[in-house]
Parts: structure tokens; sequence; C-alpha cells
């Protein structure tokens, strides 16, 4: 009872000093501790992490040298991935290439030959119409009045001309027997001449009366196709108007005007002299679609001093209507076939400020610059005239990571590429050793 009376807390007495205060540096050595943890981690990430990218692990985002020897990530680093084509033989053309316009071979302006009010047209615009249809019709009645004029004077004077006829007949009676002067004969002869010749002027008049009456309907002259129309049905026409009736214009078949450099002319007219058809191609103006094809009709009898070109014509036959008069389209002469060359993919060629080359890709999947003499390029396709033989791997995409010696991974189209199945398992072996030593 006692120690339990002095235990308790007495009422009014200074509050008891407490044995254990708050002590402030056990929150200290906690955060020290927090901190070394840490200092430990980042430790760990810093020592693991080169490792892990070095060796080529998935999901690093570093890609694999190109040169070098490769360092520990395995046999498959510094190998390039490229893509080639081998070198076959095959056949090129030699085109000249020039800048032509589409060019009818006939182009007629329709217009009235007569003064007359325009009664009817018989076409449709953008029609193809045939040489002699019927195109429109002028006002005859003026001109069918004038020819019943011109028959109804030609009557008169041919009646006075066989009445001349007459006594002219009557005075060569009377001359033989003396019973009239010579003059009073020779008078008589005179106007016969005369009426003969209002006559003969009569008739002129007639004729040129059905003349016009052929001129009110106006026919095609060509085959073409006719343009928009001018001059609408109900108008008066002249036949001093400057403005015509409509345009005909000859599409079947047309041409193509093109110039040519003078110094491309003599292998042109060498073929041209000896009779060989040489096919002139139309092409879009991107040269990407072929228009049509022609054949060389004929060409300038001079050269153009201030340009130094010359001006041909080459025919198509355009039954398709491919070709519009007018039209800017690009030609290809066709000058030489070249059978049994060496050609390669444009792609594959190099240039320098003198030289072109190519890199090949050698048997031990390494590549090499080897210098080419490039001839005829047609398409897409360039002719090598040495530096290359057929069946040579050269390569076309992937040339901006290339050295001399460099080694490559060749991807050729429709071929298995025997050393790429070697460097691409290398690059999976060094793969699987860098994540094993990320683990």
């Amino acid at each position: 009872m006692s120690e339990a009376t002095s235990s308790a807390p007495v009422v009014g007495a200074p509050p008891e000093q407490r044995d254990n205060p708050p002590q402030r540096p056990r929150s200290h050595k906690g955060w020290l501790w927090l901190l070394v943890l840490l200092a430990v981690i980042a430790a760990v990430a810093y020592y693991y992490r080169p490792k892990s990218g070095a060796a080529g692990s998935p999901g690093t985002g570093n890609a694999p040298p190109t040169t070098g020897s490769g360092g520990r990530g395995g046999r498959g680093a510094g190998i390039t991935p490229v893509v080639a084509a081998r070198a076959k033989t095959g056949d090129i053309s030699v085109y000249v290439v020039a800048l032509g316009n589409v060019t009818p071979l006939s182009t007629v302006t329709i217009k009235s030959r007569v003064d007359g009010q325009l009664m009817d047209v018989k076409y449709q615009e953008g029609d193809i119409v045939q040489k002699g249809a019927p195109l429109v019709e002028i006002d005859t009645r003026p001109y069918q009045a004038m020819l019943v004029q011109a028959e109804g004077q030609l009557l008169r004077d041919q009646a006075l001309l066989d009445n001349a006829n007459v006594d002219l007949s009557r005075y060569a009676g009377l001359l033989k027997q003396n019973a009239i002067p010579e003059q009073q004969y020779a008078t008589q002869q005179a106007l016969v001449k005369q009426e003969e010749g209002v006559v003969k002027n009569d008739q002129g008049q007639i004729d040129a009366a059905k003349l016009n009456l052929v001129y009110c309907h106006i026919m095609s002259p060509i085959t073409g196709r006719v343009g928009l129309r001018l001059v609408d049905a109900g108008n008066i026409v002249h036949a001093s108007d400057s403005t015509g009736l409509v345009v005909i214009t000859q599409v079947q078949p047309i041409s193509i005007v093109f110039t040519i450099p003078e110094d491309q002319l003599q292998a042109v007219l060498s073929r041209y002299r000896a009779g060989q058809k040489l096919v002139v191609e139309g092409w879009d103006r991107d040269m990407h679609k072929k228009i049509a094809s022609g054949a060389l009709a004929t060409m300038d009898n001079q050269i153009d001093q201030t340009t130094g070109t010359l001006r041909l014509r080459a025919i198509y036959p355009n039954t398709d209507l491919a070709l519009f008069p007018n039209q800017f389209v690009n030609v290809k002469l066709l000058v030489e076939e070249k059978h049994g060359v060496v050609v390669i993919p444009n792609g594959a060629v190099q240039l320098t400020t003198d030289t072109k080359y190519v890199y090949l890709v050698k048997p031990d999947s390494t590549v090499t610059v080897r210098n080419i003499t490039a001839g005829t390029t047609e398409g897409d396709q360039t002719e090598v005239v040495s530096g290359l033989n057929a069946g040579d791997a050269v390569v076309m995409q992937g040339v901006d990571k290339l050295n001399e010696g460099s080694k490559v991974v060749a991807t050729i189209p429709g071929e298995q590429p025997a050393a790429g199945r070697g460097g691409q398992g290398g690059r999976g072996g060094a793969g699987k050793a860098g994540r094993g030593k990320a683990q």
C-alpha cells in the first residue's frame, strides 16, 4: 500500500522530470541511412547500364556500329546491311530526247464567201466531221432571185443575137448581088459580135449566181474535229468578216514537231537517208507515261542559227485521240538499239566530279570501290562499258554507310543472302550474351 501511495502524483506539485526526453538525433540517423541506400542503388544501376548497352541488348536504342572490330558485342557487330543488285546482260536503246508540240496536219477556219443570214447550223461542237459534210446554211433566196434575173437577161440577149445573125445572112446574099454597100454588111458583122458578147456576159452572170447558191451551203473541206461555234444561227454574215464561223482541225493522223541539237543530227540523218523507219515516241510532260508511238516523217531544210537546232516532224495515227492539237509533249527518237550489253540499275552508280564508280560486293561479304565507264542510260538502267562483268553484285541502298573494305550483309531481291544469315546469327548471340550479363 505504501508503494502505491508513493507512486501517485501529488496535486499542486511541480511537474515531474521525465527520464527519456525526445531524441532528435535518432531522426538524423534515419535520413542518413536512406541517403546511403539511394547511393547504393544508383551505383548498381550505373554499373550495369553501360554493360547492357555495349552488349546490344534490346531496348537500349543503340544501333550496331558500321565500322571497327565490334568490341565485346559479338561477331555480328560492324556489319552493315545493304540492298544490292547483280549486273546482267541485256538490251538498251539509244534515244534522242526533245520537247515537241502536237501540230495538226491541217487546220481550216471556215468563213462565208457570200453575204446573208445564217439560217442553220448542222454540226455539234466537238464532232468529228467528214470531208464534204454540211456545216452551215445561209439564206439562198436573194441569190436564187439573182439567178432568175440573169437567166431572163440571157434569153433577151440571145434573141437579139439570133435576129442579128438572120440580118447578117440576108446582107451576105444582097452583097453578092451588089444590092447593098459592103460597109453595111461589115456593120452587121460587128453587131453580131456585140450581141455574142452580151450573151456570154449573161451566161457569166448565171454561173456567178449559181456559184453563190453553192456558197450558201458550206461543206467541210477536210475530215477533222470542229471547234466551238463562233457565230450562232440568225446572225448576218459577210464575206469580209475577219472572224470565221468555225475552226476544223485534222486530228487523225496528227503530227508532232520537235527540235534536236545539231550535234545529234548526223546520227539521225544517216539512218533517215538510209531509208530506216525511225520510231518517235510521245511522252507526257513528266516522262511517266507514253502517249503515242509514231515514225519520223520529214525534217526542216535548214538549221536555226539562233538556237543551233533543227526541226523535225513525226506522224502518229492517233486512233485513240490521245494527242491533242497544240499540246506540249516530250519526244524520244529511237536512234539505235544495243544488244548484249552489261546493265545495272541507276541507283548503283555513284558520281564524283570526274568519275563514276560503284560499290562492288566481293565473295567475302566486303565491298570495294570499282570505277566504271558508263554508256547509255535508259529508264532505270545504265549501260556499263567497262569495269563490271555480268553477275557482279553492286550496292544500291546503304552506300552512305560504306567505306573501302566495309563488311556488309547484302540482300539481293530474288536471292537468299548467304552472308546475311551468319551476320544475323552473330548479332543474336551478342544480344543473348549482353542480356546474360545484365541479369
